[in-house]
C-alpha cells in the first residue's frame, strides 16, 4: 500500500508532501504517521527545518477524510501525539516549520496550514472554513484564527465559510508570500535554506516565548525569560552559540552555528 506520505531529507531540511489522492485529506492513521514524523524531526538535532505541503496541484488539505468518516470513524478520533495534522498539538515544537500551500487548504487543512510558523502559497490557492454549513465548530481555527488576521475578517470567515483567495489572504496577512505554482517549491526550499542556516536555539526560544505569550500578559512573559524560567531561553543563555554570537560579531565573521 502506498504511504500516505512522502518523507524527504535534504540535509538538515525536512520536506512532507501529504500524498492522499484525489484531495489530501488526513484520516487518523495518517495523522499519527504525521505526528511520528514531526515528532522525530523535533528530536533529531541533525535537522533544523520543515516544510510541509500536498501532492498534486489542486489540494493541500480539505481537513478530514469524510470518506474514513462515513466508515465510522469520530470527530474526536485519536489523532495522535501531535493531534489532527501532526504538528497542531505536538509538545515542544520549537523549530520553523513552511507550510508550502499548493492548492486549496480548508477545514482542518486551514488548521494544518495556520499552525505553521511561515506560509507560502502558489498563485491559484484558496482558503475556507466550511465547517459552518455542516454545523461543526473549526475549533483549532476559531481559537487560532482572530489572533492572525482582523477579528471581523476572522469571524467573517467563521461564521459564513465562505472562500478567501490568496490575493485577499496576502492582504490580510495571512499568507506570508505569494508565488507562481511552478516555483513555490522552489522558493519554499530557498527560505527553508535560509532558516537552516540559522541559530538554532534562538529559534527555539522564540517559538517558547511566543507559545508563554498566549497564556501569560507581557510584563509576565517577559519575566519567564528574563528569569530563565523558560528551557529554552535558560538553555540559549547558557550555550556555545550565545558565546559564538558575540564573538562573530566581534571578529566580523558569519557566525557557525552548533545548537548547542
Amino acid at each position: 500500500m502506498q504511504s500516505p506520505l512522502n518523507v524527504e531529507k535534504n540535509g538538515s531540511i525536512l520536506e512532507v508532501t501529504l500524498n492522499r489522492p484525489k484531495a489530501n485529506a488526513i484520516d487518523a492513521p495518517t495523522s499519527k504517521l504525521m505526528g511520528e514524523v514531526f515528532a522525530e524531526f523535533r528530536d533529531d538535532p541533525a535537522m533544523r527545518v520543515a516544510i510541509i505541503t500536498g501532492g498534486g496541484e489542486k489540494f493541500f488539505c480539505p481537513g478530514w477524510d469524510l470518506k474514513a468518516a462515513a466508515e465510522g470513524e469520530a470527530p474526536d478520533s485519536d489523532y495522535g501525539v501531535g493531534g489532527f495534522g501532526g504538528i497542531q498539538e505536538l509538545p515542544d515544537l520549537n523549530k520553523p516549520i513552511i507550510a508550502a500551500v499548493n492548492g486549496i487548504a480548508c477545514g482542518g487543512g486551514f488548521e494544518l496550514m495556520i499552525s505553521a510558523d511561515i506560509i507560502i502559497a502558489a498563485e491559484h490557492a484558496s482558503f475556507a472554513l466550511p465547517e459552518i454549513n455542516s454545523g461543526t465548530l473549526a475549533d483549532a481555527a476559531t481559537i487560532k484564527l482572530p489572533k492572525r488576521v482582523p477579528y471581523h475578517v476572522a469571524m467573517e470567515l467563521l461564521f459564513t465559510g465562505r472562500w478567501m483567495d490568496v490575493d485577499e489572504a496576502k492582504h490580510w496577512g495571512l499568507v506570508n508570500e505569494v508565488v507562481a505554482a511552478d516555483k513555490l517549491m522552489q522558493r519554499a526550499r530557498e527560505v527553508a535554506g535560509l532558516l537552516s542556516e540559522g541559530p538554532p536555539l534562538v529559534y527555539a526560544a522564540i517559538k517558547e516565548t511566543v507559545r508563554a505569550a498566549e497564556d501569560h500578559n507581557f510584563q509576565d512573559t517577559l519575566d519567564m525569560a528574563n528569569q530563565h524560567k523558560l528551557k529554552t531561553v535558560a538553555t540559549l543563555y547558557t550555550s556555545e552559540d550565545q558565546l559564538e554570537g558575540a564573538k562573530a560579531f566581534a571578529e566580523k565573521r558569519k557566525p557557525v552555528w552548533k545548537g548547542r
